[in-house]
């Protein structure tokens, strides 16, 4: 049964996933240092998709710039901030 369950979740997380263009901005919760900040900096800079990052301690946001003809599943946005420790949601 475990294991089913697992499947089903896989499965739905690969069917609802929604390929993301151009700029994203991520509200993240539980971001609280510059430390936080710099992580998640990191995390993003390594993703091959993406060109620039700019991480918001203040406003608690992160803004992705994706480069031209790239894309980016949004679930694997949020997959990189709760890796980190932090809560995401894609939108203004």
């Amino acid at each position: 049964m475990k294991k089913l369950f697992i499947a089903t979740m896989l499965l739905a997380s690969t069917v609802f996933a929604k390929p993301l263009t151009g700029e994203v901005h991520v509200k993240v919760k539980g971001m609280v240092c510059a430390f936080c900040a710099q992580g998640l900096t990191k995390t993003f800079k390594k993703m091959p998709e993406v060109e620039k990052v700019n991480v918001s301690l203040e406003e608690k946001f992160v803004h992705l710039v994706l480069k031209k003809d790239a894309s980016l599943e949004d679930t694997k946005i949020i997959d990189a901030i709760k890796e980190a420790g932090y809560e995401g949601t894609i939108g203004n």
